[in-house]
């Protein structure tokens, strides 16, 4: 009776733990989806247009979901030439192929490549950047067509050779907002097979 009464107790405080964790995950995810809300009101902030930002009520992101935060597995690539990242004007900023990230998403493993800026001119917070844009099933068809992006750190990087990759915090690129902005074109290689129902959705202009 003993034993069972200690597995009962051992479970609800494990499940318990478990509750917490994902209280605290999705409450830190909502104070960011408002930090991002308030930028886009800000005038000083916003990529948005005037006429835009008049009309800008909120950000739409998809329902935040913890399957999609993944442990990736990153495979550096060694003596990575530099070229020249294509974008929506004629600006051409410098990149490397960092490496490959590689992970699993509703039972299908998936791979991107995921790439550092190396302008010249990069401000000095921004040298740990890794840029990983991505398109997926939604591309078009509930998120931006051109693909979203995400932002991590050289220094996210494990001793194990592993990274997390949230797509919870996937952003549409400046130019989804205002086609004033220049904007790195997604690879053809960055192509996911599965839907990322995570981020931020498309903006629709009204």
């Amino acid at each position: 009776m003993k034993k069972i009464l200690f597995l009962t107790f051992f479970s609800l405080l494990f499940s318990c733990n478990n509750s917490s964790k994902k209280d605290v995950y999705t409450e830190d995810l909502k104070a960011y989806q408002h930090k991002q809300n308030l930028k886009f009101h800000d005038a000083n902030q916003s990529p948005l247009t005037k006429e835009g930002l008049k009309k800008f009520k909120k950000l739409a992101f998809y329902p935040i979901d913890e399957k999609y935060k993944v442990v990736a597995k990153l495979e550096k690539t060694i003596n990575a030439p530099v070229f020249e990242m294509p974008t929506t004007t004629d600006r051409k900023p410098l990149y490397i192929k960092y490496g490959t990230v590689t992970f699993t998403i509703d039972g299908v493993e998936q791979k991107l490549p995921i790439y550092q800026n190396k302008d010249a001119f990069i401000p000095p917070q921004y040298i740990n950047y890794l840029f990983l844009p991505f398109t997926d099933k939604t591309s078009g068809n509930g998120s931006y067509g051109g693909g979203r992006y995400l932002d991590l750190l050289t220094t996210d990087e494990k001793k194990d050779g592993t990274i997390l990759i949230d797509f919870n915090k996937a952003y549409n690129p400046l130019c989804a907002y205002n086609e004033s902005f220049s904007c790195p074109i997604t690879p053809k290689e960055n192509v996911l097979s599965v839907e990322i129902l995570a981020g931020v959705k498309n903006y629709k202009k009204e």
